[in-house]
């Protein structure tokens, strides 16, 4: 049965580089980073927000495609409403696969000092364009505000692996992330309200 991965955490806290992991050790999974997508859509830059909405029906058609056919998808994105995740986990259930939840975890603190960080050491363009739009929308009161967002959404999602993520720990945190994978159990959760 396939799996919809999804992998949740602060903005910077390394969701994209243990996706970017996952998949170059798992054959055939698909790694839906929706902010890779961001930047097909023109007025990207200008229009952050408002091409997230655009990309994520995108996200949804794609991670429908890829787990009818078999196969398993990864899905490193913060997501802090609990009605997007339950589109995702929808999407899963109507695709026949399994919607696994994990989370990637530090202290607020500690979180806003590495988006801090990775933003001003990065030599990634995205890093960089994402600093200066967190700066443009509220810097760090809006990401700890996002913080608390997501830490609110998991008090209602108990089936939600949370991992606790460290700075420059990025294997230690890979073999929990998947370890937490080979501990779920491959048959869906009933979808809310069912």
């Amino acid at each position: 049965m396939s799996r919809l991965i999804h992998l949740n955490g602060p903005p910077g806290i390394g969701k994209s580089t243990l996706a970017q992991m996952y998949v170059d050790h798992h054959v055939g999974v698909l790694n839906l980073d929706i902010d890779e997508l961001r930047p097909l859509i023109g007025g990207w830059r200008d229009l952050f927000a408002e091409t997230g909405e655009l990309v994520r029906p995108i996200a949804l058609g794609m991670a429908s495609t890829h787990l009818s056919a078999g196969h398993d998808v990864v899905m490193p994105q913060y997501l802090g409403r609990l009605s997007e995740i339950e589109r995702f986990e929808a999407v899963a259930q109507d695709s026949g696969a399994v919607f696994l939840e994990t989370v990637l975890m530090d202290t607020k603190e500690r979180s806003l000092r590495r988006f801090t960080q990775r933003g001003q050491s990065s030599e990634l363009p995205w890093h960089r364009q994402v600093h200066e739009v967190v700066e443009r929308s509220g810097g760090l009161p809006m990401l700890a505000d996002m913080y608390d967002q997501l830490a609110e959404v998991l008090r209602s999602r108990p089936g939600a692996t949370v991992i606790p993520s460290q700075a420059d720990a990025i294997q230690r945190t890979y073999k929990a992330f998947t370890a937490a994978l080979d501990e779920k159990p491959s048959v869906g959760r009933p979808r809310s309200g069912t």
